[in-house]
């Protein structure tokens, strides 16, 4: 069990993050959030594809909050087990390690992630046509639960 007042402390800091942040996710998100509302209502009216965009918006939250409960249970298994000083250590290479790779990936000097590639293309496809075609009330969900996937480092700083 925590200490008395963390629980506050995780609340403040969050909060925190959020403000910090908040100018960052404009910039990134508001194009994808313009993207997916005049791509999946283009003949819609302004109702219309405010109702598609907040589907969008829950799907990507709730992308959030799988990936906040999945990791805060596995990272509550260690928690108070670990030493934290090696923890860190580790984390910090193990980031470093994965910055240098996708850098040199993206240069053209080590093999490129295509089997990522792949697999984020299959999942677009499935967005873009559940229904073999017909665009259904989940399709913005799926679109914005995927958009919740995207690699952001701000949602990464939040998670760990």
């Amino acid at each position: 069990m925590p200490p008395a007042g963390l629980a506050d402390l995780s609340i403040l800091g969050g909060l925190l993050a959020g403000f910090a942040s908040s100018l960052h996710c404009v910039g990134m998100c508001s194009g994808i959030a313009a993207s997916l509302m005049f791509t999946l209502a283009p003949e819609a009216s302004e109702n219309e594809r405010r109702i598609v965009i907040l589907k969008a918006q829950f799907g990507r939250i709730a992308a959030y909050m799988l990936a906040g409960a999945v990791l805060g249970a596995i990272g509550s298994q260690f928690y108070f087990d670990a030493d934290r000083a090696e923890g860190f250590t580790i984390l910090r290479w193990a980031g470093a390690v994965t910055l240098v790779c996708i850098g040199l990936s993206v240069a053209g000097w080590a093999p490129a992630l295509a089997g990522l590639d792949r697999v984020g293309a299959g999942l677009i496809r499935i967005a873009q046509n559940p229904l073999g075609g017909k665009l259904s009330a989940a399709t913005p969900v799926l679109a914005g639960f995927l958009w919740g996937l995207l690699p952001c480092g701000m949602v990464y700083a939040a998670l760990f």
